[in-house]
């Protein structure tokens, strides 16, 4: 009896032990933050439409200030989120597009060609198909031409191991230069105006950071504090300062003259890059990503102004969730075609298809670029719900492509490993 009793108590172990691998292994850091990162969103759509809207909105535009010389930065609670907190995510993305650029999936030309093309295409087919509906309010082309990073990214990374690090990688990169590429749009379309010694003054600034760069300066904080100048001076210069984020990442070099790829994959603290990466990875994932949805989340469903405006919603929505995935489907699909480009090894074109879909979350920054481009407020709410809409139904789609796909390439990996036996 004592026998069969033990045997029952090491089998009751060893299921308690399997049930908490399978609990740490799905409450990975990238599974809990896409987690948190959907239920703030869902939290700030609630209370942006509930008894509490008005201390939400009204924190948001709370201003808080600081001098620095003669020039005082003053911002509200909600633009200090949007420019310096997500100047901060894009350093950390940007260094991982710079480490797998380097030693990485996008060290070939050609592979790192194969996102950029994908980023462009999926920003024109938008525009064009939104001015195609639009013809009387164009400036609203800047729309759907954008990708929010954060939300894509989140949505992936849910899925875990069923998605390879190839798709991973590519979708990183396509987002980067769609959110590059929009704020290019914004510098150029929806700027009032440039200033021009603060732009002076931001090439400048870069230029002493390439200058660490070109003698291989290892130490950090050289790099972190002249890139404080770098974020003030793009700021203040009209330009979109989370682009500092990724120009500051460019320059923070990979390793030391002497040390060797083979050293640094065994010891991380041999790598500038890899120390700001690891250091700012978490803070990144659980703080940056979910305050930015909280911030830029609450969207007021006011249908009304929908109907009224039902044909720059339309725009936005078919730019968005038809656009985006054909932009870069086919983009992509004709670079490799005529030889521009290489596709990755390890991505079929049903994964970059179901990428193209969640490319069209274009939600927060969409949002950011429908103020800008509309002074109408009944406009904007009613493209902020077409954003929304259309953000929604291409991650659902995206993420049921990539469940549909990773299930076929698991059966075809099964079928395989019968055929070997």
């Amino acid at each position: 009896m004592a026998k069969i009793l033990s045997a029952s108590y090491l089998r009751k172990i060893v299921n308690i032990k399997n049930q908490y691998k399978f609990i740490r292994s799905f409450i990975s850091t990238a599974t809990l933050s896409g987690i948190q990162l959907f239920l703030v969103t869902v939290l700030a759509v609630y209370i942006a439409n509930s008894m509490f809207a008005p201390q939400y909105f009204e924190l948001l535009k709370t201003h808080f200030s600081f001098s620095f010389g003669t020039h005082t930065f003053s911002m509200s609670l909600q633009h200090w989120i949007n420019d310096v907190l997500m100047a901060l995510f894009f350093l950390v993305v940007g260094l991982e597009i710079k480490r797998d650029m380097l030693v990485g999936e996008l060290s070939s030309p050609k592979k790192a060609s194969f996102p950029i093309i994908a980023a462009l295409g999926g920003m024109i087919i938008p525009a064009i198909l939104y001015l195609s509906v639009n013809q009387s309010h164009p400036t609203g082309f800047g729309i759907p031409m954008a990708t929010d990073i954060a939300f894509a990214l989140g949505i992936l990374m849910l899925l875990g191991k069923r998605v390879s690090l190839s798709l991973k990688v590519f979708l990183v990169t396509l987002a980067v230069v769609d959110d590059l590429g929009a704020i290019v749009v914004v510098a150029i379309f929806y700027t009032s105006e440039l200033h021009y010694d603060f732009l002076l003054y931001s090439v400048l600034t870069y230029f002493i950071l390439m200058i660490f760069n070109y003698f291989n300066l290892v130490r950090v904080m050289p790099y972190l504090f002249i890139g404080i100048f770098l974020w003030i001076f793009i700021h203040s210069s009209g330009i979109h300062s989370t682009i500092a984020g990724i120009l500051l990442a460019f320059v923070i070099p990979l390793k030391a003259k002497n040390t060797t790829v083979e050293e640094i994959e065994e010891h991380n603290s041999k790598s500038p890059l890899l120390r700001v990466e690891n250091a700012l990875h978490n803070f990144s994932a659980f703080i940056i990503m979910p305050v930015f949805a909280f911030a830029n989340a609450g969207v007021e469903l006011d249908f009304a102004s929908v109907i009224e405006n039902k044909t720059i919603v339309l725009g936005v929505f078919l730019g968005l969730l038809i656009g985006k995935p054909i932009g870069i489907l086919a983009s992509t699909y004709l670079a490799t075609k005529f030889k521009i480009s290489e596709k990755p090894a390890n991505v079929t074109w049903s994964e970059i298809l179901a990428v193209g879909f969640l490319a069209g979350i274009g939600f927060t920054m969409s949002i950011f670029i429908s103020v800008l481009a509309f002074d109408d407020p009944h406009i904007v709410s009613a493209v902020k719900i077409g954003i929304f809409a259309s953000s929604i139904s291409a991650a659902v789609i995206g993420v049921i492509f990539l469940l549909i796909v990773g299930k076929k390439e698991t059966q075809k990996e099964f079928l395989e490993g019968l055929n070997d036996k």
